[in-house]
């Protein structure tokens, strides 16, 4: 991890005592805070998987906390999402294929969406056993403040990366995932 980005996204302590090497096998290269939150730190040859967990899991964390203050989870996000990018009714069955959920999680999101007044159950005109999801405008407004503090998230962790280098890792995230 470069010193920079390490200084702009981990706690002084953390990048300060991880300078020192491991051992022959293993190197401080990847290592960090990120990749101990898994309890694994002392375990494999290379640390850059657990640091990549890690790291979303850190990440994911600040967006989630920031989300939570207005009411919403980035999952209670997208599905606010794929709702307005429909610009209609759909079905509960699309939903969780759209965000990959299994349905009877669909169903509890969508209660707890419905209780906050951010979604509505409709009937399908075409299928009557089947349930539509809606957005109300609440949820049109919850979803636009959403919207924006994952915006204001998303540029406040990357502000450290030079455009090249987000592209630079976004192509070798790409390559490691296929």
């Amino acid at each position: 991890m470069d010193l920079d980005v390490a200084r702009a996204i981990l706690p002084i302590s953390t990048w300060q005592r991880k300078t020192q090497p491991l051992d022959e096998l293993c190197s401080y290269q990847y290592s960090s805070y990120v990749n101990e939150i898994c309890g694994l730190e002392d375990v494999g040859k290379d640390p850059l998987v657990r640091t990549l967990l890690g790291a979303a899991h850190r990440l994911e964390g600040k967006v989630e906390g920031a989300l939570a203050a207005s009411g919403l989870s980035l999952t209670k996000l997208g599905i606010l999402h794929h709702l307005v990018q429909a610009g209609e009714s759909v079905q509960l069955s699309r939903l969780a294929d759209r965000i990959s959920c299994v349905k009877s999680n669909i169903t509890q999101l969508v209660d707890r969406l419905e209780s906050d007044g951010l979604v509505k159950r409709v009937s399908d005109p075409e299928d009557r056993r089947s349930i539509r999801a809606e957005i109300t405008s609440a949820g049109n407004h919850r979803y636009r403040e959403g919207a924006r503090i994952l915006e204001e998230q998303e540029e406040g962790m990357l502000r450290c990366l030079p455009a090249s280098d987000r592209k630079q890792l976004a192509n070798l995230l790409e390559q490691l995932c296929q």
